[in-house]
């Protein structure tokens, strides 16, 4: 087979992984950058724990997932860092096709602490990742006007923040993410994911519900306020 050839055949086999809805719900279920158990995915996707199994296995087979076994539970997160933007990538592009109307209270606030700030995988999204971008760019830290890059400047924010930047194998430092709620890239790559988990570990912000929603807590409005200038009503 042709190098051509292989490559049709790897797209092909891509493109009928992520095919399934119920392969494609784990997925962005699993955006949050978590393990979750297979039941728990089972209750998420709605479809027995058999039918589950079933499709996790492709999802591993094929690399877009990783497993681990601790007694009794399976469980299963995104393979890396990778398979993650390509998820992101896909859901941002058709998230305005795709959308459902929504139909009751709950689905309501949910998809507006959705919008407010979640997680995207390992990074900050919605209007919290957007504000956290536009603060340090304003700021000479990250430059978009070649693509994401963190100057010099942002490299020592980073350092005298205390958010150690680790940079594994060949993932960029910064990277752009579309946020398919803003329309507008924020920041990913190692620099987001430093960021986003020292939010979280200093409780900067907060996880709420069981969807990627997150919070920004009052210590964490006055550390963007200090470290970046960021006004709390751009956090509403």
């Amino acid at each position: 087979m042709s190098r051509k050839d292989a490559r049709a055949a790897g797209l092909a086999r891509f493109a009928a992984l992520v095919a399934d809805e119920t392969r494609a719900a784990c997925l962005l279920a699993l955006l949050d950058g978590r393990a979750w158990t297979a039941g728990e995915l089972a209750r998420h996707c709605g479809v027995a724990a058999s039918t589950l199994s079933e499709h996790l296995g492709k999802l591993v087979a094929g690399g877009l997932l990783a497993e681990e076994r601790q007694g009794r539970h399976r469980y299963v997160r995104l393979a890396d860092a990778r398979a993650a933007q390509l998820v992101e990538d896909l859901a941002a592009q058709l998230a305005p096709e795709a959308a459902e109307p929504v139909r009751t209270l709950r689905q309501s606030g949910a998809g507006s602490a959705m919008a407010r700030g979640r997680t995207c995988y390992d990074h900050l999204a919605g209007r919290l990742g957007i504000a956290v971008t536009d603060a340090l760019t304003a700021r000479g830290l990250l430059r978009q006007d070649t693509g994401f890059a963190l100057t010099d400047a942002g490299l020592s924010w980073f350092a005298a923040a205390g958010i150690g930047l680790d940079r594994p194998g060949r993932r960029p430092l910064a990277r752009a993410c579309l946020d398919w709620t803003e329309r507008r890239p924020h920041l990913a790559g190692a620099a987001g994911a430093a960021l986003c988990g020292h939010a979280l570990r200093e409780q900067w912000c907060v996880r709420i519900g069981s969807e990627r929603a997150v919070k920004v807590t009052p210590a964490g409005a006055r550390a963007l306020s200090e470290l970046l200038g960021i006004d709390a009503g751009a956090l509403d």
